[in-house]
């Protein structure tokens, strides 16, 4: 979340449906999802098609799925029964009990007590509320009824638990959080026998009143034993309702600080290792937050300082001004620094703000500095052992640099720059205005190493440097000091032919053959396009540097279609460049640091085809390049077929060569047919 970068992507057929939300079982590392209700797909991380993933078909549909990090999945059937994945999978089709015919499921969760886990859920039929509380290990059941309040009803629920009891919390639709205590109970065979259905008495945990309005909940989170967290809307007169996160001490029931979400929720809250994920207007939205151990002052303190949540988007964290990025160090931990929002619900300051401070108080000092004043600094920061908190905090300083170049666009320290991220693992999140300033600053060289380093940049910078890097004249570029190791040892200007068309015949190819394979003459004038690179040097190292950056098809896919024909042409061109000296070797590999691979030359090439084809069919400039891709294509799937067919034979002398006496010397020949 933090880079913004989607990592993989996988899609159901078309009528097919998701049921319920996949997860991650957190002991094989793999995904587990429903659809259309029965059908059960599990899949890793390298799998690239759903469709050809693990699959089965059970014979009851399934309401949810629930993975525990010690406990593996459990799967809840809407019927209410339980089985862990495991055992589901030993017999896809066994018959799963029916517990709650009549009784509509709205909530489950699952929790780990000591080793065993224990699955949670409620039901609702004709307005009254069912608790079942399930060991599945055990095949121990317990079903309860909520007691019922009068002009209200349940809208979620939420729960933890906390030696051998389970403390539900019902957040209902008269703006109050009860509470249900319900112990784990382990029972004989007697009393499993003989136990009813027991009435569960609640208990007001909460009156949800902010400034003497109604907080109207819509969801409910737990944070420790003594704080939750609701997401409502407060009534504005006149006005829409204003959407708000509020974060309230249970202990003392006392609202322990709010903030305002005026671009709008989805009425849906999330919480997972101290971090809130709520979506806000259109983007999702990650606040961290700190609970302390709870006391009365301390909660009387946040109320007389009414102190707010800081909320920032990843995606808009890089529009703060310096000045409000200042202010948010000094009132944050520095684990804080990597764009994501931290609230801290605390009495006292932590021994570990005093860092904090020294971040913000150097970001103040280095916000007019001249050039020596920041290098030194910087080195003294540098010089210190690498930490995560050191890293953010590097990233955070150069925010503030390009934030200061952006301002003023005669500073900018290039050599500075260049050397922090060559000397540190920084990532496009915790710098994200820095490519765009060397975008237009025209930093060739940082714009390289940003590149080859970043694992995280946006699909729309890689575009943005693409296109600069094709229009760069190469006059212009011979004057520009880039590093040529990934380019230096295959490109040649001047080839020798002879040299070329020799390591072209160790892969089975050549143009005499290719010409004899499509009954076609190739054009003299476009013979040596496969022979000569189309760029220089400097250039040629430049879009290496693009086709090394990390990219999603979908989204880089509509950046490729504006690229402009003549730049698409020449980026074609040198592709196939790529493609073709690839071949001439027997393992496809380039010579040379960080030069190019055959799959990220294909996965390009594919890639520009796709978004230019009609340009490229309809430019008579491109006939040739296109019909001279297509013969080489043609000739290695036909080299590639020719091989195919003399597999069993080789495998055939593979196995002799294993049989074969090492002390015997002999001559044998072998006839293929």
């Amino acid at each position: 979340i933090s880079d913004q970068k989607p990592l993989g992507c996988w899609s159901v057929k078309h009528g097919q449906i998701l049921t319920c939300p996949v997860v991650c079982n957190f002991e094989t590392h793999e995904y587990i999802a429903v659809h259309d209700d029965k059908v059960l797909r599990i899949w890793k991380n390298e799998d690239l098609n759903l469709d050809k993933a693990f699959k089965a078909t059970l014979s009851a549909d399934v309401y949810r799925i629930h993975s525990l990090p010690q406990g593996g999945a459990l799967v809840l059937f809407r019927g209410g029964g339980v089985r862990t994945l495991d055992v589901l999978l030993e017999a896809p089709q066994q018959e799963i009990e029916n517990l709650i015919s009549a009784e509509t499921i709205r909530w489950s969760e699952a929790f780990m007590e000591g080793q065993e886990p224990v699955l949670i859920f409620t039901t609702e039929k004709d307005k009254d509320f069912f608790v079942y509380v399930q060991k599945p290990k055990l095949n121990s059941l317990h079903k309860y009824k909520l007691e019922q309040q009068k002009l209200a009803r349940p809208l979620c629920f939420t729960a933890h638990i906390t030696n051998q009891t389970v403390t539900l919390l019902c957040l209902y639709s008269n703006n109050s959080v009860y509470q249900v205590l319900i112990p784990l109970q382990q029972d004989t065979e007697e009393e499993e026998e003989e136990k009813e259905e027991e009435i569960l008495s609640k208990s007001l945990l909460l009156n949800l009143s902010v400034s003497g309005a109604a907080l109207k909940g819509t969801s409910l989170v737990v944070l420790d034993k003594d704080h939750v967290a609701v997401l409502g809307s407060l009534p504005d007169p006149g006005k829409k309702p204003k959407e708000c996160l509020t974060i309230w001490n249970t202990k003392f029931q006392t609202l322990q600080t709010s903030k305002e979400l005026p671009l709008g929720t989805s009425g849906q809250l999330w919480c997972y290792e101290e971090k809130f994920f709520l979506i806000h207007g259109k983007v999702l939205t990650v606040i961290m937050y700190k609970c302390e151990t709870s006391s009365l002052a301390a909660a009387v303190g946040k109320l007389k300082d009414s102190q707010t949540l800081d909320v920032s988007s990843f995606v808009n964290w890089n529009t703060l001004e310096d000045e409000e990025l200042v202010v948010s160090f000094q009132s944050q931990e520095s684990v804080a620094l990597k764009a994501e929002s931290r609230m801290n619900l605390r009495s006292n300051r932590s021994t570990g703000q005093s860092g904090t401070v020294s971040v913000g108080q150097l970001l103040l000092k280095l916000k007019d500095a001249s050039n020596y004043v920041l290098e030194t600094e910087l080195k003294k920061l540098m010089a210190k052992a690498p930490t995560p908190d050191l890293q953010a905090t590097i990233g955070c300083v150069v925010t503030a640099l390009t934030d200061r170049c952006k301002r003023n666009p005669k500073f900018y320290p290039q050599n500075l720059l260049q050397e922090i991220v060559e000397t540190r693992d920084l990532s496009y999140s915790l710098c994200p205005d820095l490519m765009a300033v060397a975008l237009e600053q025209k930093d060739l060289q940082l714009l390289q190493i940003c590149l080859e380093r970043f694992p995280d940049i946006p699909e729309e910078i890689t575009y943005a440097c693409l296109k600069a890097f094709l229009s760069m004249s190469e006059d212009h570029l011979k004057s520009v000091d880039v590093n040529l190791d990934s380019a230096i040892c295959y490109v040649d200007v001047e080839c020798n032919d002879m040299e070329v068309k020799t390591e072209i015949l160790e892969n089975g190819f050549s143009e005499e053959m290719d010409q004899d394979m499509c009954d076609t003459k190739i054009p003299k004038e476009s013979q040596s396009d496969g022979e000569s690179c189309p760029v220089g040097l400097q250039k040629a190292a430049l879009l290496n540097a693009v086709l090394h950056s990390a990219y999603t098809e979908t989204f880089l896919l509509p950046h490729l279609k504006n690229l402009p024909a003549q730049q698409a042409i020449l980026f074609l061109r040198y592709l196939y460049y790529l493609y073709v000296k690839c071949s001439e070797k027997v393992n496809t590999t380039l010579p040379g640091i960080r030069s190019p691979t055959i799959n990220q030359i294909m996965d390009w090439m594919c890639l520009l085809l796709d978004a230019q084809f009609t340009v490229m069919v309809m430019l008579p400039e491109a006939k040739d390049l296109l019909s001279n891709l297509h013969k080489f294509v043609r000739a290695q799937v036909r080299l590639y077929s020719e091989l195919n067919k003399i597999e069993g034979s080789l495998r055939e002398l593979q196995r002799l060569n294993h049989l074969r006496e090492s002390q015997t010397y002999s001559i044998e020949v072998l006839e293929i047919i």
